[in-house]
């Protein structure tokens, strides 16, 4: 794996966490369930039960697969997770508005989804 450059460190529980330019974690193994809420205050979110529900599918499919998912693998992966009424991409753009695959694996400390701009 390339080196990634280090662009900030993020404070959680007295743990230096380092960020790349973009907001995802250098370290993927950094990441925990306070990681994220910290980068989600940072960008003004409250994580719900349904976030967390997202979040869980995208850190399984980055378990099975070793990639974050693209918008539409994510949909089908959400759909088959939590039911077709959660399968939908209107449902996670109203949680992850602006794109739900690159805010959705950055709060679940995966790597930026590689075909997603």
């Amino acid at each position: 794996m390339a080196s990634t450059e280090i662009y900030r460190y993020l404070t959680v529980s007295d743990q230096e966490i380092a960020l790349d330019p973009e907001g995802y974690l250098v370290h993927l193994q950094d990441w925990s369930p306070d990681v994220a809420l910290v980068l989600a205050a940072e960008e003004g979110r409250e994580l719900t039960e349904e976030h967390w529900e997202v979040i869980t599918v995208l850190r399984d499919f980055y378990a099975r697969f070793e990639t974050a998912p693209a918008m539409r693998p994510l949909v089908k992966a959400v759909g088959q997770a939590l039911g077709p009424e959660k399968g939908k991409s209107l449902h996670l753009m109203k949680l992850f508005p602006d794109s739900p695959a690159k805010v959705g694996a950055r709060l679940a400390g995966l790597p930026k989804p590689a075909n997603c701009l």
